[in-house]
This record gives structure tokens, sequence and C-alpha cells, in this order.
């Protein structure tokens, strides 16, 4: 084969479809031919490029769009061939390795941006679900109904990190709710996030007011738990008062042992 019918068949080489023959007149010229050597060479080196890159499915509008650039390419290649003859077949393959390196880089561009658009939706969605979630609990704890206001505090388990508005809100009923259940309620929701600091002195402010034993106990077992030495102070004053139940005043000198 001549030189130039070899450099049209360079693809054919690498994807294997040349016979026996035309392999050894290839393989041939280039141990021969310095110049031919370094075009396959080149050309190689965009085969593997392009053998490793991972596949991926394009969207019917890049498809539309790699349709439109092949005819494109197609009419500037007959423009090419007239003006450049001489150097047709190398300077084909280049423009070939340009074009597909351009639509590689639009493809992957666009699908990064893809990716960077729907996780902004998504983000987006996801925050909005969650205001909404607030904006619930808090309608619900509001409400003239103690089986609605315990309803919004158990709203809050919907949250990993509650945020300072919703502790505050829980901490409020907690500490001032005139339904004993809801007080109660807000109290085990708050036990789920006693390592805030916000947390912690909401539970010592109810030790100080809470007249509830059953609530105190509670109190006074979480307060333990966290080893809260800023709890010493109002469990001692519990320890002096006189209507305070014995029961109370054995839990915390149970516990205080352990905080001092």
């Amino acid at each position: 084969m001549e030189k130039r019918e070899l450099e049209n068949r360079i693809s054919d080489y690498f994807d294997g479809l040349l016979s026996p023959a035309e392999v050894a007149a290839f393989e041939k010229r280039l141990s021969t031919d310095n110049d031919f050597r370094t075009e396959v060479d080149e050309f190689k080196v965009l085969f593997e490029a392009i053998k490793q890159e991972k596949k991926e499915i394009p969207s019917k509008q890049l498809a539309k769009n790699f349709e439109k650039m092949l005819q494109q390419e197609k009419s500037n290649q007959v423009k090419v061939v007239a003006l450049a003859s001489k150097d047709n077949g190398r300077f084909q393959y280049l423009k070939i390795a340009a074009s597909i390196a351009l639509l590689i880089g639009v493809f992957l561009v666009g699908r990064y941006s893809a990716q960077r658009a729907s996780n902004h939706s998504l983000m987006a969605a996801q925050q909005e679900v969650l205001e909404y979630k607030e904006a619930t609990l808090i309608s619900l704890l509001g409400n003239e109904s103690a089986s609605k206001r315990i309803q919004g505090v158990q709203l809050v388990e919907e949250f990993d990190r509650p945020d300072e508005d919703i502790v505050g809100a829980l901490g409020e009923k907690m500490l001032s709710d005139e339904n004993t259940n809801v007080r109660l309620s807000a109290m085990e929701a708050l036990s789920k996030f006693s390592y805030s600091d916000q947390v912690k002195v909401f539970f010592i402010q109810a030790l100080e007011t809470e007249e509830n034993p059953s609530i105190q106990v509670a109190l006074i077992e979480i307060l333990g738990q966290l080893q809260e030495k800023k709890a010493v102070g109002p469990m001692k004053k519990l320890l002096e008062k006189e209507d305070t139940q014995p029961f109370i005043k054995k839990e915390i000198n149970n516990v205080l042992p352990k905080i001092i």
C-alpha cells in the first residue's frame, strides 16, 4: 500500500480491521518511515485516551449537537482537501483529534453543570422542607390545645440538630406551660440534645422552678448523668426545702456525689 493509503488506514489498524497482509505492509512502513511512525504514535495516544475515557450516556440534545458538529466537520474537510492535499492524512487526524477533544470537554462541562444544578435544587428543596417543619412546630407549640402542643414538641424528632429558635421554644414550654404533660414532653425532647449548653441552662432553670415531683426527679437524673456542676446549687436548695418530697431528696443525695 502507498503511504497515503496507509495514513487513511491508521484507525483500521488500531481497530484490528486490516488483513494479515495489510498489517504486514503497515508495520513494515512503520519500521522504515520515521514520519509515518510519529503520526501513528500520535494517533495511538488519542486512541488510548478515548478507550480509557469513562463511558457516559449523552443526552438527546448532546447527540443532536454532535451530529450537527459532525456534518459541519465533513463540510470543512472538503475545503481542507482542496487547500492542503499534500498533508491531507495527518492534518485530517489532527482535526479529528481536536474535534473529539472539544466534544469531550463540552460533554464533561455540561455534566458537571447539570450535577451542580441538581445538587443545588435538592439542597434548596430540603431547606424548604425544614423551614416548613420548623414553622409547623412553632405554630403547634402556641396552640390552645395541650395535645396539639405535645404534637408540636414531638416534631423536634424531625431535626438532627435543631437551631436555637426551636430549642428556645421547647425550653419555654418546659419552663412555663400550664400543662404538666406538655412540660414533661418538652423535657424529654430536649434531653436528646443535652450536649447543648442552651439545653443545660434550661434544665437548671427548670429544676429551680418546677414543682411537679415526676419532672423534678427526671431533671435530677439527667443533670446527674451530665455531671453538670452548675446544678449543685439548685439541688442543695431542694434538700433544704421542707416541702421537698423524701424520694426526691434521696435521689439528690444519690446524684450529688457523682457531680461534686
